[in-house]
This record gives C-alpha cells, structure tokens and sequence, in this order.
C-alpha cells in the first residue's frame, strides 16, 4: 500500500523508518525553532497529504526517545490524520522539560503509523449490562 505525499520543497525527506521491523515513520521538522519550556508549537513537515486510502487514518505519535531523554512529546497524541485531509502535515509538539529545546530542520520530530478502521456506529439504547467495574472511573481498578 501506498501513501501519497507531497514535498513543500525539493529538501524535505519522506518519512522512513528507523529499523526493517519499525511501526512508525519518522517525520521530520521542515523549520528551525527553539521549544521553551511549558510551549507547545505546531511545527511544519513540509508534507502535504495526497492520499490516504479511505478506511485509513495516519496516526501522529511521540518519538520515544524525544520524549525520554529531552521531555518533548506530541502534545495530542495521537494525533488524527484523516483520510479526507489534504493540508500539510503538522506536528503539535510540546516541551515538558525544564530545558530550551532547539529543533533543527530536518529533525526527526515525530512518527506516523497507519491504521485501519472499523466502521461503526453509535445507537442508543435503554439496556444496561452491568460489569463488577461498573461505575468506577479513574484509578478504580487499583494501583497494579
């Protein structure tokens, strides 16, 4: 299956993946910026979506090792790119750390995994099947 990418300019890199059995893509920043502490920023691919195969959604994800070493992560993990999209690709990144972050041009900045989808959807009803969690809601099921 292929993924249809425009390039904003002749510089920017496809996304590629690290290792043979890698799930993501990495993306790269298409601009320079500093990443205060506490700031989020969209930041720019210099990709433009073509096509995405309807039944498909391209996932935004953090980078582990952005996220372990320096505090960076996507700050709407994940995020949707939906089929019917055809802007560039964005990255909402934000600083978590206590550091400046400076993110150069062709960092790899975040990776992309493609999905399938399950069509479905929602009907209402006035059953209720009860579950021994039933109502429990954060942390309810215990700290292990």
């Amino acid at each position: 299956m292929q993924i249809k990418l425009i390039k904003l300019s002749s510089d920017v890199v496809l996304p590629t993946r690290g290792s043979a059995q890698a799930a993501g893509y990495d993306v790269r920043s298409n601009e320079e910026l500093n990443l205060y502490p506490k700031v989020y920023k969209a930041v720019s691919t210099g990709l433009k979506v073509a096509d995405i195969p309807e039944g498909y959604v391209l996932s935004v994800r953090p980078r582990s090792g952005l996220a372990a070493k320096n505090g960076i992560t996507v700050l709407n993990t994940p995020g949707t790119i939906d089929s019917d999209y055809r802007g560039e690709i964005k990255v909402i990144l934000v600083n978590h750390g206590t550091e400046t972050f400076k993110i150069s041009k062709g960092d790899r900045i975040a990776q992309l995994i493609l999905e399938k989808l399950e069509s479905y959807e929602f009907v209402e009803t006035t059953e209720f099947v009860d579950t021994e969690r039933s109502e429990g809601g954060f942390g309810s099921t215990g700290k292990n």
